[in-house]
């Protein structure tokens, strides 16, 4: 070996030791798991813009989350619902905490025990459009196959949401002259505008969150009914959910032992909060019975 090499080879060997020497020393921390945490704009759960900005129940129940989960190396991003179905498949240890459970995310995403019980998914409607409906509404619940099937009323939707497994069912079913699909970023404010400009008379979503983006419009909530689907339940339940591999199986059993409490006494409150006053309190009643212990 010549002089010119011992040099780099004493760098070499300086290094490796190094690397041994680090990995066998009590107390030097091993990298974390890298905890991808997919959101979208979907007010009251999360608030990306307006004046609730930050405050929805997702916006707060995450750091909760995060604060006790301190063996991952969390980081959050912001996509469609589109794009978050997508990340949800590729494998990485990627994570969604506004998802409801269908058969078909069931095949990709691990699914946590349920968080939080919210209102379902109904037609929201102006005022001015409502004397169309009247022959399909009973108890004031919509007929909606009866309506989309019956008439050439055309109804918006988000691209790749759920809407409950029952509603997303019907969807199957319509033709593409039938829905309006939209697949961007602020996608029910877009609807809500189309809506107004009478491009459509029909938008499929939830009250609390459609309510939030009219007034953000400055448009006045009494110009809008919203009327409750025939067939669906009054509640349904969204979770966390992530990628179906083994770490994102070993990450909801965390996730499932942090929400016994959280699920029961912080989420229903801060949900509430964002419905309206006659909601309200008729909600809070309800949700006590959503998660009880088994006697």
């Amino acid at each position: 070996m010549t002089d010119r090499k011992r040099p780099r080879c004493r760098t070499l060997l300086a290094l490796m030791l190094c690397t041994l020497l680090g990995a066998s020393m009590p107390g030097v921390a091993a990298a974390k798991e890298r905890l991808l945490w997919v959101l979208r704009d979907l007010p009251p759960l999360t608030v990306f813009e307006g004046t609730g900005k930050g405050q929805g129940v997702v916006d707060q129940l995450l750091p909760m989350l995060i604060e006790k989960m301190p063996e991952y190396d969390h980081s959050v991003m912001r996509v469609n619902r589109a794009r978050g179905n997508q990340m949800l498949q590729e494998g990485r240890l990627t994570c969604d905490p506004t998802l409801l459970w269908t058969p078909e995310r069931a095949r990709y995403v691990h699914f946590s025990q349920p968080s939080l019980g919210i209102l379902s998914s109904g037609l929201v409607v102006r005022q001015q459009d409502q004397a169309l409906l009247s022959p399909y509404l009973k108890n004031q619940e919509i007929d909606l196959r009866t309506l989309l099937t019956s008439t050439s009323l055309k109804l918006g939707v988000v691209a790749e949401r759920s809407y409950s497994p029952p509603v997303d069912a019907l969807l199957k079913t319509l033709s593409d002259e039938t829905l309006s699909r939209h697949y961007g970023n602020d996608a029910v404010s877009n609807l809500l505008q189309m809506q107004k400009r009478q491009r459509l008379q029909l938008l499929l979503g939830y009250w609390p969150e459609a309510r939030y983006l009219i007034q953000q419009q400055g448009w006045t909530t009494d110009d809008y009914r919203f009327y409750p689907i025939q067939g669906v339940a009054r509640y349904q339940f969204i979770h966390v959910g992530c990628a179906d591999t083994p770490l994102g199986r070993e990450a909801i059993g965390h996730i499932d032992q942090l929400l016994k409490s959280l699920r029961r006494d912080t989420l229903p409150q801060l949900y509430a909060q964002w419905l309206d006053p006659q909601s309200r309190e008729l909600y809070l009643q309800d949700s006590r019975q959503f998660f009880l212990d088994p006697p």
